[in-house]
Parts: structure tokens; sequence; C-alpha cells
């Protein structure tokens, strides 16, 4: 999985059910009480292993709780970006990638997916430490930070890192760390809890003459 593919299924995190856990509750917990939609604007910086910055994007997304999100990435052409526009959507069922440069979907079944990723701390199956170690890491840059790390060698991160201010009640920023060195990190210029969203921006339909790679779940 490429890492934006991988930072897509980081924040579906937040877009499935949070499952029990034995730990003491962090300021994750108070985030996600009584969340039902999510509606953000985001930029993204890529760093490689030695620090260096290797790209910049703006980009938004929408959940609604459980299981479905609609998110959108923008590479910032500006600042050398090669790659196109990305497109993810969980539809509950399935989890659709669409690139639009290539015209060219990619679709798999959302459980399989997502289970040795990031989303599956919150997938509501109640098997939290089968997959993960979530803990509490301190304040720093005015902010409540709480890690996750995964158990699982399959997984496609090795750390990821949130970050809350005013006791839990904001998310502000999002760390994630890959297994080839790289960072991203994204920062939230906007967000909206609990507002409508429509079924339609939680649905895909492939456009006609996409290459679709994968057979969806009807």
């Amino acid at each position: 999985m490429t890492r934006i593919a991988a930072l897509f299924c980081l924040f579906a995190l937040l877009a499935c059910g949070l499952a029990e856990a034995a730990a003491p509750a962090t300021v994750l917990d108070t985030y996600l009480a009584n969340l039902k939609t999510l509606r953000a604007e985001f930029s993204q910086v890529v760093t490689d292993g030695r620090g260096s910055e290797v790209q910049r994007a703006t980009g938004k997304f929408v959940i609604q709780r459980p299981g479905k999100f609609r998110w959108e990435l923008t590479p910032d052409a500006s600042a050398g970006a090669s790659q196109s526009p990305q497109l993810m959507i969980a539809d509950g069922k399935n989890l659709w990638f669409y690139d639009r440069d290539l015209e060219q979907v990619s679709v798999k079944a959302a459980a399989t997916a997502l289970t040795a990723t990031p989303a599956s701390l919150l997938s509501g199956d109640g098997r939290l430490g089968e997959y993960f170690t979530v803990s509490a890491d301190g304040k720093r840059d005015g902010f409540d930070w709480v890690k996750v790390i995964p158990t699982r060698n399959d997984a496609d991160f090795r750390e990821a890192q949130l970050a809350f201010r005013n006791a839990g009640a904001e998310l502000t920023r999002m760390v994630l760390k890959d297994k080839l060195g790289q960072t991203v990190q994204l920062d939230f210029n906007s967000s909206a809890r609990n507002v409508p969203v429509a079924e339609s921006e939680v649905q895909f339909t492939p456009p006609a003459g996409a290459d679709v790679i994968g057979t969806p779940i009807p």
C-alpha cells in the first residue's frame, strides 16, 4: 500500500466504531464520544528519513460513523508534486481508491483492506489489543498526544500519533511514521462535528471507461 493510501486508512480509524479496551481512557476516547459525523480540511507535509520535505498537499474529508468516509487529496503542483489527485471512499462494505489521471479504480472489501491498518483500532470488534497498543503520550507543542503502535508485523505503519487540544475536544494534528522512515503530518485547518452528510458523499460508482481492479461486494 502506498504512503498516501496508508494515510487514508489512518484516518479511517475515525470512521469506525470505538472498540472496547481495558487500557485507561485517553483524549482520543474523549474526542470520539458522541461523534457521528465529521467534516474537515487539512494540509499535509511528507518528509523522508533525513527530514527533507518530499511532498506538500491539501485535502478534505467527510466521515459518517460507523465505517463510512470520503477522503480527497490534492498534491501541491507548485512544490514539484508529480502525483495526481487521489480519492478514497469507504461505503461500509467496500474501500474504493480512484486515480483520476490514470482513470483507474481499485476496490477491496473494507473489512479485509482495513484489518492491518489503523482503521481496525476503532473497528468496533472489541479486539483492540490484537492489533494495537494505544497510550497517552504526554503534552508538547501545546497539545495532548496519543500514540498508536501496531502489534502485528503486517501493519502498514510503525507508529501513529494524534494531537488534541481543549482536553480532547479538537483533533489538530496527525503524524504517521511508515516502515520506510517517511513521516506524513496532517494539520487540520477547519473541522465541524455532527454536521449533515449526504449518503451520496460516501458512495462511489466507477466513472464510465475507468479500469476497475477488484470486485466490489454488492
